[in-house]
């Protein structure tokens, strides 16, 4: 146990408890978004005496105490009073209990005789699983990322590169010579930060680190709202973690699961002998993929609750921007099931009205208390304005993942280049839709498990072929409208499915094809920041215009894309053959010199060197409904860049 005591906050004169009457009506009525900071358990100063005050919200519960190493788990020995006010919050102040005790509640149910033994669901911090007890933490921290802080909203906007490197912190690297272990928060800071910078990524999104019994879930059935997984270490730990990422100038987004959580005894699950965070009709409240409970959106206090989570993640943690995981399946009451087996809302439809209604009060708390941050969702239907204010009937998101993009693309990968002529239509549909939403274009963790196997997996042909495929894929994806994100791995072409008890496969780097693209990728990166064309009109038409997308016979696509004030513009050709095409005609704006800035079948990347000499000057000669036109090399599998000033 760790005895460290740390300055007690003092309750006030006469008081006995943290929470006010406003606190318990804005609880009640579900727009509390602080109720970190009233419930759970918190080091007071108490009657001249220091020690801890808990309150924990249990309604239907006969009798509530705490147990704990301070009082040998015995569960007579701190019962906590219920408060007169129909909140259904017990609490009460255990002297002596210092930072870092160990402690769970003991709940006895008003119903069925039902007694158990829950953790904190407001607690800072747990103890490292399997073992299931709540911690009493104190978040203190020196934090050295004021710079980041004052000018991250920059880095945050919609018309800022965002180039995102998904990371699942338990397998990026391991520890062989220490019994494969990951890596801890502290030890993988620096080199972490260190390698993102190196490669060009402008943010990391972690998958979720909120604390979760299964290390199998990857994070995904979370039981710890308010704490990051002991798997790593402390708190401080994290903190350290994401205070280095900013110091290097790199964004931190969080994965966060609102939409449903597991049914561990110690968790959430029939809290209190009843469903107070679920629904009790388990077609609303039981999801039947995910073997999981799902929120009870329509009560307020689990409103409270889900919104004062992820807004402590962004006080306390300094995120920068907090990735909604499954939204779609909120979204839809009939979502994974058969009919008969949901309950339509009261219109007779399918939407989840109380889902909606949160997601978008959700949103609108975050950008209010932090607008410099963004809120980002995996929505995978085709639900329109996730990405629109509220205030124009959108869910308030500030972006939206593309799966309609990645599905269509991976799809069109994976032919042999000699059929994909008559697969064109997936890779230029995308282009009809682009600009509806906010997007984020994802190549993420789950298009690299279950059996999916690597990206580089996916591409046909001979080993040399595959190489240039997947390079092919990232400079079309760097080259699309849309903000780009990356699991971590395939960087440099991981050829095994991802293992999430294994380290990725680091050594492969000493190889030329991996190699090549690694360095790919930091040039992509490279070029994405420092071109505005690439990336300021990412969700706006004005910055994308066709040159030919309808060279089907030959698989060539052509488009420029353009900044926002006119000046520098991109071209991007890409070949999607084999066929190397010599002197092909590529009709473009503007007379003058386009220089060649990129080329993914250059050597460096272990391409055939095939390219322009550098660049190639518009020639006087009509094409593709334009004055002028370049006359350019086109390798086989490649994208080329060009750039006119």
């Amino acid at each position: 146990m760790i005895q460290k005591k740390f300055s007690a906050a003092p309750v006030p004169s006469g008081q006995t408890s943290l929470l006010t009457d406003l606190d318990v009506f804005l609880f009640k009525e579900g727009n509390h978004s602080r109720l970190y900071e009233k419930l759970g358990a918190h080091v007071v100063r108490s009657g001249g005496a220091d020690g801890v005050h808990f309150a924990v919200w249990a309604p239907n519960a006969e009798r509530v105490s705490v147990i704990g190493e301070f009082n040998r788990w015995n569960a007579g020995a701190h019962v906590l009073q219920p408060r007169q006010d129909g909140s259904g919050i017990w609490e009460g102040f255990v002297p002596g209990v210092v930072h870092g005790c160990r402690y769970k509640y003991h709940v006895e149910s008003r119903f069925h005789g039902y007694r158990v033994d829950k953790g904190d669901p407001f607690a800072f911090f747990w103890e490292a699983p399997p073992a299931t007890a709540s911690r009493v933490w104190d978040l203190s921290y020196e934090w050295e990322d004021g710079e980041w802080m004052w000018r991250r909203h920059a880095a945050n906007v919609l018309d800022a590169p965002l180039s995102i490197y998904e990371v699942h912190l338990g397998s990026w690297r391991r520890v062989p010579e220490a019994g494969n272990r990951p890596l801890t928060y502290r030890e993988m800071a620096e080199p972490l930060a260190q390698y993102v910078s190196d490669m060009g990524f402008t943010h990391v999104e972690l998958l979720p680190i909120t604390e979760h019994p299964f290390y199998g879930s990857w994070g995904y059935q979370t039981t710890g709202y308010f704490a990051p997984t002991a798997r790593y270490g402390t708190p401080q730990d994290f903190m350290c973690l994401v205070d280095t990422l900013h110091r290097h100038g790199i964004g931190v987004i969080l994965d966060w699961v609102p939409s449903h959580f597991p049914n561990d005894e110690h968790g959430l699950a029939y809290f209190d002998g009843s469903n107070l965070f679920e629904h009790t009709d388990p077609r609303q409240g039981f999801h039947p993929e995910w073997n999981s409970y799902i929120f009870n959106y329509g009560r307020h206090e689990v409103r409270a609750f889900l919104i004062s989570s992820a807004l402590f993640w962004l006080k306390h943690y300094h995120i920068d921007g907090i990735r909604v995981d499954a939204v779609a399946s909120m979204l839809y009451l009939d979502y994974a099931r058969q009919p008969g087996e949901w309950v339509p809302n009261p219109f007779g439809g399918r939407e989840n009205l109380d889902a909606i209604a949160f997601l978008k009060a959700l949103n609108e708390a975050v950008y209010r208390d932090h607008p410099d941050v963004q809120m980002i969702a995996e929505e995978s239907t085709a639900w329109p304005m996730v990405s629109r204010p509220t205030y124009i009937g959108g869910l308030g998101f500030g972006m939206k993942w593309n799966m309609g993009w990645m599905h269509d693309t991976l799809k069109y990968f994976s032919s042999d280049p000699v059929c994909r002529k008559h697969h064109h239509g997936q890779l230029t549909f995308s282009i009809w839709y682009a600009f509806s939403e906010n997007f984020v274009l994802p190549l993420s963790h789950d298009e690299a498990v279950h059996g999916k196997g690597a990206l580089i997996g996916k591409m046909p042909g001979d080993a040399w072929q595959q190489f240039a495929n997947l390079r092919l894929l990232y400079g079309y994806m760097w080259a699309h409208p849309g903000k780009k994100l990356l699991f971590m791995g395939g960087e440099f072409g991981q050829r095994r499915e991802w293992q999430h008890e294994e380290s990725l496969e680091w050594h492969v780097i000493e190889y030329p094809g991996h190699r090549g693209v690694q360095r790919w990728i930091s040039d992509l990166n490279r070029l994405y920041r420092n071109e505005p064309a690439l990336h300021e009109l990412d969700f706006a038409a004005e910055g994308f215009e066709w040159i030919d997308c309808d060279d089907w016979r030959t698989s060539v696509v052509s488009f420029v894309r353009k900044a926002r004030r006119g000046g520098d513009l991109i071209l991007a050709v890409c070949n999607f053959t084999l066929i190397p095409r010599e002197n092909y005609a590529v009709g473009v704006p503007r007379a003058g010199y386009w220089r060649e800035v990129l080329n993914s079948d250059a050597e460096i990347y272990g391409g055939s060197g095939m390219g322009n000499f550098g660049g190639v000057e518009a020639a006087p000669v009509g094409a593709h409904g334009r004055d002028h036109s370049l006359s350019v090399t086109l390798p086989p599998l490649a994208v080329v860049f060009f750039k006119s000033t």
